[in-house]
C-alpha cells in the first residue's frame, strides 16, 4: 500500500484521533525500525526497537469490519514484533473506542496507563500493554 492509499484508508476510519495524512505516512515508512502489514481491506503499521514495540495505527476499510481481518492484524503485529525482539508491545486507544478496546483485550492487551486529554480537550487514551515473551503481567 502506498502512503496515499494508507492515508485514505485511514481517513475512511477515523475522525477523532484526527486521521494520518499521505505525508505523514511517508514518514513514518521511511522511519527505522517502522514495520506495514497490510491487507486489501486493512492495515497494521507498527514500530519495534530494541525490546518494545509499539502498535502506531490499526485500520480496516468500514465495509469490511466484523470479518476477522483486525483480528489477524493484531495477531501478526504481535507475531512481527516478537520476530524483531520485542518482548513486550504498547498502544495508545481512545478511551471511548469500545470496539478497538474490546479487541485488544480479547488478543491479551492489558490497561496500563492513562493519558489525559492525548487525542484532545475531551477525549482520554489507554495505554494498553501485551507482554510478547510468553509471561503473563506480573508473571
Amino acid at each position: 500500500m502506498t502512503p496515499g492509499l494508507l492515508a485514505a484508508l485511514h481517513g475512511r476510519c477515523f475522525t477523532l484521533p484526527r486521521p494520518w495524512s499521505a505525508a505523514e505516512f511517508a514518514a513514518l515508512l521511511d522511519s527505522p525500525h517502522v514495520f506495514l502489514l497490510a491487507r486489501p481491506q486493512g492495515f497494521v503499521l507498527g514500530r519495534a526497537a530494541a525490546d518494545e514495540a509499539e502498535l502506531l495505527t490499526l485500520a480496516v476499510s468500514p465495509d469490511a469490519r466484523r470479518r476477522g481481518i483486525a483480528r489477524g492484524l493484531v495477531a501478526e503485529f504481535a507475531a512481527t514484533s516478537r520476530a524483531r525482539g520485542a518482548t513486550r508491545a504498547f498502544l495508545e486507544v481512545a478511551a471511548d473506542n469500545g470496539p478497538a478496546r474490546a479487541l485488544y483485550a480479547a488478543a491479551g492487551w492489558r490497561q496500563a496507563g492513562l493519558r489525559r486529554r492525548y487525542y484532545g480537550p475531551d477525549l482520554d487514551a489507554i495505554v494498553m500493554e501485551l507482554p510478547l515473551d510468553g509471561r503473563q503481567e506480573g508473571g
